[in-house]
């Protein structure tokens, strides 16, 4: 059972283009029709302010959130694309082990990101990735919701003149998106990812060329049945897999009021997401949970040298895991995949799979017969 950062598959290919990091990286400025210009990516991968005289939030409706202080809780949500421990090279010559039609893989080199070192990794808290999708509670409609992971992402036009600059040799041009004509339309009830940054009272796309942000998962929604299986909004609970309070060596299945979880994000694992590296529930009785990120800690962290993670991932019970996600003091997240050091995912013996779980859920409590029939 396993975390992810909910972004697009095919956005690490794209960074993998510019070299992952491993060397110069090319510059994006984002533009608006007043033909005022933003700068790229700040160098420790946070958000830079709005430059003066330009909207920094959006509509008080959408309650955006400034980032300050962070605050006491020591395990933070997902809202931006995670960078890797490692800076990163392209491998032209090996197709993708993770990306069927992807000519190229992605390796980390032996270089800890300056990212990480920004954000004090030797002194962050090691987190089990979780493989499934992103997902995020916030309030909709004055009730607690559960809102799906929706990029908007560039369309046709806006990608191709990207994907030719990410491929291009020349890493002294500038890509200018224009942030009102470039991207798909997404539907009204979207909302860009707390910690985007913002020009004109536009979200500005990341690196990648995509706008992070959520989606209402509504009841009768099709796209997002998925999701619906593991909320009730009448009981305004969801189904919760995370560590037993009482004993550290237990997973409990359990519902959790969509209150407690709120500006959570967690990930969305089972049956039908991400072929179902865990092997839960099957066709015919389709088993999904929801993961809060950062719920499964790590207790036997090796350092941080590229040569103990990789011999940490092919030998301890542990490392039977898609990745580590580091959750540092500041509130920045930072990760490694088994994919950068080369390894195998998903593998047939997951370390979520080897644990005991129990089931607390009250039958009574949440109107279900004891077969489990509401």
């Amino acid at each position: 059972m396993h975390e992810r950062g909910g972004r697009g598959r095919d956005s690490k290919s794209q960074d993998a283009a510019r070299g992952g990091g491993a060397g110069p990286r090319p510059r994006v400025t984002w533009r608006s029709r007043t033909g005022r210009s933003a700068p790229g990516p700040a160098p420790s991968g946070r958000a830079r302010p709005a430059p003066s005289g330009s909207s920094a939030s959006p509509p008080a409706a959408r309650g955006r959130r400034r980032r300050g202080r962070p605050t006491m809780r020591r395990v933070f949500a997902v809202q931006r694309k995670t960078p890797c421990l490692f800076l990163t090279q392209l491998r032209p010559e090996e197709p993708s082990p993770k990306r069927e039609q992807q000519p190229f893989k992605v390796l980390a080199t032996e270089t800890i990101n300056h990212k990480a070192l920004d954000a004090d990794i030797y002194n962050a808290i090691p987190t089990e990735k979780v493989d499934g999708t992103c997902c995020y509670v916030t309030t909709y409609k004055g009730r607690p919701y559960l809102w799906a992971r929706l990029d908007r992402k560039p369309n046709k036009q806006a990608e191709k003149r990207f994907k030719r600059f990410l491929y291009s040799k020349e890493n002294t041009k500038e890509f200018v998106w224009n942030v009102e004509e470039d991207f798909k339309p997404v539907p009204e009830r979207w909302i860009p990812a707390k910690e985007i940054e913002y020009l004109n009272g536009n979200p500005v796309p990341d690196e990648n060329g995509h706008i992070p942000g959520w989606l209402p998962v509504e009841k009768n929604n099709k796209q997002y049945c998925w999701h619906s299986s593991v909320v009730n909004y009448e009981f305004e609970t969801a189904l919760v897999l995370n560590c037993h309070a009482g004993d550290p060596g237990l997973l409990e299945i359990s519902a959790v009021p969509l209150s407690d979880l709120l500006e959570q994000t967690l990930e969305l694992i089972g049956t039908n997401i991400n072929a179902n590296p865990y092997g839960l529930g099957s066709k015919k009785h389709p088993v999904h949970l929801l993961v809060p990120h950062g719920a499964f800690k790590i207790k036997s962290q090796p350092s941080l040298k590229h040569s103990d993670l990789l011999t940490w991932f092919e030998s301890c019970r542990e490392g039977k895991i898609e990745g580590i996600v580091w959750h540092c003091s500041d509130g920045c997240l930072i990760k490694v995949h088994r994919h950068h050091l080369g390894l195998r995912w998903p593998i047939p013996d997951t370390h979520m799979n080897s644990q005991p779980v129990v089931v607390n859920i009250s039958s009574s409590k949440y109107g279900w017969d004891k077969n489990g029939r509401g």
